[in-house]
């Protein structure tokens, strides 16, 4: 038995890093899981893995979440897989960096894009779904850069976007509560995917600048932000709404 055995949960960005960690963490314990990403071939690599291991998924892909019109037909398409959705859980992201002065008006628009239209269409697009069932709950990754300023790399639209989620996770909790919506974000610290790991490469000194705000100096696991992230969705946490919390190694702590 599962902490949410026969819940339908649909994860964005499942193609590699946390979302595919997700996918496999949530069939785990007994969700029927729905996932999607930009790349085809690694989100259908996921898939196998989750079923594989003996849980059941299906994926989508290629699917632009920035696009409202691709997010709504997968909405759509997902809802009709299961026969409804529990629980939204929103990953995927895409950010850019770089210092205010030679950060551009597209790097702006595109991480605002990435990391606030997506969480807003894809949550916007399953609500009636959601109402539909009774009620669910709405997770969305946010970050402790949300909370605190960050030096390293420059993050002025990260920050600014990351904010956003944790302020509009507050405002799904509020309106959903008369529906039996829950709402929940998860602040992550600095978390180390094959992404991060191919962007910061052998470059030590850039990984020592980013853990040395943690109290415990080193990158978080992506298991570790999913864990809490399963624990949430699960009606074990049917008190917890319009909340944030920071996985961050300690790194809010100071």
């Amino acid at each position: 038995m599962g902490i949410l055995d026969d819940k339908v949960v649909l994860i964005t960005g499942t193609g590699g890093g946390q979302g595919r960690v997700a996918a496999q963490i949530f069939a785990r314990e007994g969700a029927k899981v729905i996932g999607c990403d930009l790349k085809a071939d690694l989100n259908n690599e996921t898939v196998e893995l989750v079923r594989r291991a003996g849980g059941e998924m299906t994926g989508f892909a290629p699917v632009d979440l920035t696009d409202p019109k691709q997010v709504e037909r997968f909405v759509q398409s997902a809802a009709s897989v299961y026969g409804g959705i529990d629980v939204v859980y929103n990953n995927a992201a895409y950010q850019r960096f770089g210092p205010i002065p030679e950060f551009s008006v597209e790097d702006w628009r595109a991480t605002v894009a990435g990391e606030l239209d997506i969480p807003f269409f894809v949550s916007k697009y399953a609500w009636p779904h959601l109402v539909r069932r009774g009620g669910g709950v709405i997770l969305s990754i946010a970050s402790i850069s949300g909370m605190i300023a960050g030096e390293t790399p420059p993050m002025v639209a990260h920050t600014a976007t990351k904010a956003g989620v944790i302020a509009m996770t507050r405002q799904f909790a509020l309106e959903g509560a008369p529906h039996g919506i829950r709402a929940v974000a998860i602040s992550s610290g600095p978390v180390l995917t094959p992404a991060s790991e191919r962007d910061l490469g052998d470059n030590q000194a850039a990984r020592d600048a980013i853990t040395q705000k943690t109290l415990l100096k080193r990158f978080g696991k992506p298991e570790e932000i999913v864990e809490l992230a399963a624990f949430l969705a699960s009606d074990k946490a049917s008190y917890i709404t319009g909340a944030n919390y920071a996985v961050d190694g300690g790194a809010t702590a100071w």
